[in-house]
Order: structure tokens, then sequence, then C-alpha cells
């Protein structure tokens, strides 16, 4: 499945009403350290059937980042039932990325 990029009117519906375990990446265009992650996340949105995996772009989406309270990008929630269930912020590697979802 590929990567899905959330807005404020799909949020809700992707996310806190899934079915599945939800990853999302908080990211902007201009960050570095986003974009050594971005290809690892479309990686997982590839590899992984049973998770959905999600981005915000935190400057098109301010709504999103605020209330979550994202201070520092990249940021990575995983959303289960609705609820944070797991958070990490900065780069990680593809096995702590893995290792966040379990």
């Amino acid at each position: 499945m590929a990567v899905l990029h959330l807005t404020k009117e799909n949020f809700e519906s992707e996310v806190l009403k899934s079915d599945k375990k939800v990853l999302v990446d908080f990211w902007a265009t201009w960050c570095g350290p986003c974009q050594m992650v971005g290809p690892i996340i479309e990686e997982l949105g590839e590899e992984l059937e049973d998770i959905k995996i999600c981005k915000v772009d935190v400057d098109k989406e301010p709504e999103i980042s605020i209330k979550y309270n994202i201070m520092s990008i990249p940021t990575l929630i995983v959303f289960e039932n609705g609820e944070i269930a797991n958070k990490t912020i900065g780069a990680c590697t593809k096995d702590e990325i893995l290792e966040l979802l379990k």
C-alpha cells in the first residue's frame, strides 16, 4: 500500500477511525533529517500490509501539528484504536521504526 498524505480533512477517518495500526510521519520539505527518513517511510509503505503508513507535511497542515504538539521534525507517531501508542522524535533507521511499530 502506498504512503497516504494526510490533511485536516482526512486525518480523522484515515488515522483516528482506522481499524489498522497507523504510523504518521510529521515532516517538511526543508528538513534534512526528514529527507533521510522519507525513503524509509516510502519503503515501509510498500512492505507493510497490516499497518497504514501516512505523512503530514507540517507546513501545509499546521492544525494537525499543533493538535499533536509537534515541536521537532521528523516526529513519528504510532496510532492504535485512535490513540497514540508510541512516538519518537528525530531521524530513525528502518529497524528503529519497525521496533516502534511493535
